[in-house]
């Protein structure tokens, strides 16, 4: 069953998803979401981020157009996930000055950061994981920046 299904694989896609999660090698996202290999067309990026669409579209851009455009995608999803060191380190502020890639990248998350510094947390665990929240929202906002 599984070598017809990686036979029909070699020849061709056709996923119904965009699925859009972090780089954490925690995360699987076949495994999370219960598909065969072939139903997700999967970008993967620290902090599962979106950035809005503009003049110099980057990678991830070029991944949705691809996605939607070529392969006819019906659905995207964007999923955080628990304990994202990506959230983390913005929660805390963490200094990122010896990964300055890291830092610029990022500053996508910056209006989730900006809704989770107006609130008082009771501990750093419930900030980060409303870091992680209001991070997949801002995603879903910028991803409507794109045609």
């Amino acid at each position: 069953q599984r070598k017809e299904l990686f036979r029909s694989l070699a020849s061709s896609q056709n996923p119904k998803a965009l699925f859009i999660s972090c780089s954490d090698s925690r995360l699987v996202p076949e495994l999370v979401t219960q598909q065969e290999p072939g139903q997700l067309f999967v970008i993967r990026n620290a902090g599962n981020i979106v950035p809005s669409f503009g003049p110099e579209p980057g990678g991830v851009s070029a991944t949705i157009e691809y996605a939607v455009v070529a392969l006819g995608v019906t659905d995207i999803v964007i999923c955080g996930h628990s304990n994202c060191g990506a959230m983390k380190a913005i929660a805390s502020c963490q200094c990122l000055d010896p990964m300055p890639a890291v830092a610029h990248w990022l500053h996508y998350a910056d209006a989730a950061k900006a809704v989770v510094e107006k609130k008082t947390w009771n501990s750093e665990t419930d900030k980060v994981n409303a870091m992680v929240e209001e991070n997949v929202i801002a995603q879903l906002n910028n991803i409507k920046t794109h045609p």
